[in-house]
């Protein structure tokens, strides 16, 4: 029987309960309750219990389930600064971040419409960092 070494970062295998209104739903594995973040199902503080544990706790307690980048900063950083880009290194975009720039100079201005649009959506929750994970609130 050969031992597998955990990869660093990834999340915790098993199966979760989430409370919604007063109900369990489950069980369900990361790869759901991903999804069901990234779809806005699930908040990083929805109550969960591992199938394994009768202790409660947050969603955001999952490694590798959300990021730990906040929606707010990232919004408001898009929002005060996106013609430098600032908004979309904060989340890990780095090309997006230099392309902002070039579009707002380049065009003298008029594509700071972009970053404005950006910034809103960010602070909708629309846009996750560059690993694909959901915002924190």
């Amino acid at each position: 029987m050969s031992y597998q070494q955990p990869v660093y970062g990834a999340p915790p295998s098993g199966a979760y309960y989430i409370n919604v209104l007063g109900q369990e739903q489950g069980p369900l594995d990361v790869g759901q309750l991903h999804q069901m973040a990234l779809a806005g199902q699930l908040k990083s503080s929805t109550i969960v219990r591992s199938a394994d544990n009768p202790n409660q706790f947050p969603a955001g307690q999952i490694p590798g389930l959300f990021s730990d980048k906040s929606k707010m900063i990232a919004g408001l950083l898009e929002i005060f600064l996106g013609s430098f880009g600032v908004g979309r290194f904060y989340l890990g975009y780095t090309g997006l971040g230099i392309a902002q720039i070039a579009v707002v100079w380049l065009t003298c201005g008029l594509g700071a419409i972009w970053p404005l649009i950006d910034g809103i959506m960010m602070l909708l929750g629309k846009v996750p960092d560059s690993d694909n994970r959901p915002l924190i609130d």
